[in-house]
């Protein structure tokens, strides 16, 4: 049996007890279904070997090779760790376009006894309705944007207004980057499928009934570019904004970046497109002070003399209705707890008014 979908969410809300991915690894490892395991029935190399005969040789030979091979991968599978699953468990499974890799996994499977069903369309149904939700329409949120300048702790702050029942996007977390130059994570970014899979599930878990604060950010975060549909809808939102003295941010960013600062020849690469923008003589002053050990002096530096003049300039540009400013003097975690109840109870009230 195929299960059909006609919108993300009901797609989503799929009730089985498991979703198997039986596509090759790097296949997976681009997008899936949330919450799906992979188990491949052909890997990386037979899927790519398979393909070549079919292409060069003949498709009655690639289809006869992909046969032997996919069962004895779905052996391998039901005989590892699909054993530890009882008569009643039902799983569902899809691969690319809900074709032969996946009828055939989900006929084996059927026949011990499971009630496997398959995604129509396969993974190409489930990455359509994302483009869909995401593309194709308008989204239902009133957003308000959370800016300040660098060091301002807004992204921690997301964390502490949603502990307070405040609704959030974290974009850099889906994104996992911290959205300026130094911003790099280990491990690297989500691929832009990805990232649009892990995005409209966020938003399909938000009330679109409630306003939902979401940190200011460009278009793009990192390698990745925000569907159009949310900056339009960022574009329009109105702002509140948080401000900290200079030493309190610095403190925080050197605490924060610390992983990036610890380098001084990685830190000087990434520095090194600012000579054109900022000149040698300061990117120099930034690299000494790294090689120092002066980590609060260098965070003072970038802030006051690359990321505060970026900002200004980022703001008139934007020229966004603030709603509110909050100023406070440390970031330590006593003083965001507090910050973050000013805001919650500010958010409370402008939605009570608005209402």
């Amino acid at each position: 049996m195929t299960r059909a979908s006609k919108t993300l969410q009901d797609l989503l809300n799929h009730g089985f007890d498991t979703v198997i991915d039986v596509r090759s690894p790097a296949e997976f490892a681009e997008d899936h279904i949330p919450g799906a395991i992979n188990l491949p029935v052909l890997d990386n190399e037979e899927r790519a070997r398979v393909g070549t005969i079919y292409k060069q040789e003949s498709p009655f030979k690639a289809r006869k090779l992909g046969a032997a091979l996919v069962f004895q991968n779905a052996a391998r599978h039901v005989a590892g760790p699909l054993a530890i699953h009882d008569g009643s468990w039902r799983p569902l499974i899809y691969c690319w376009r809900g074709g032969q890799r996946s009828g055939t996994f989900a006929w084996m499977l059927k026949e011990i006894g499971w009630r496997s069903e398959l995604v129509e369309g396969g993974y190409r149904t489930f990455r359509r309705l994302v483009v869909q939700y995401l593309y194709d329409n308008p989204l239902p949120f009133r957003m308000i944007q959370l800016g300040g300048y660098t060091g301002t702790a807004k992204t921690a702050l997301l964390p502490l207004l949603q502990a307070r029942e405040v609704q959030v996007l974290d974009l850099e977390g889906l994104a996992h980057h911290r959205g300026s130059l130094l911003g790099g994570l280990p491990g690297g970014q989500p691929r832009q499928k990805g990232f649009e899979t892990a995005l409209a599930q966020a938003l399909l878990a938000l009330d679109p009934t409630r306003p939902v604060v979401v940190e200011a950010e460009s278009s793009k975060i990192g390698d990745i570019v925000l569907p159009p549909s949310l900056w339009e809808v960022m574009k329009a939102s109105p702002w509140i904004e948080v401000f900290a003295p200079t030493q309190a941010r610095a403190h925080y960013l050197a605490e924060a970046y610390a992983d990036i600062l610890a380098d001084p020849e990685a830190l000087a690469e990434k520095l090194s497109p600012l000579r054109f923008h900022r000149g040698h003589e300061l990117v120099d002053t930034w690299c000494r002070l790294s090689r120092d050990g002066q980590l609060v002096e260098l965070c003072a530096s970038l802030a006051e003399d690359h990321y505060d003049p970026a900002y200004r300039k980022a703001m008139k540009a934007v020229d966004p209705k603030v709603l509110q400013s909050f100023t406070t003097e440390t970031l330590d975690p006593p003083a965001l707890d507090a910050l973050a109840d000013r805001i919650a109870a500010q958010l409370e009230h402008h939605q009570t008014t608005e209402i």
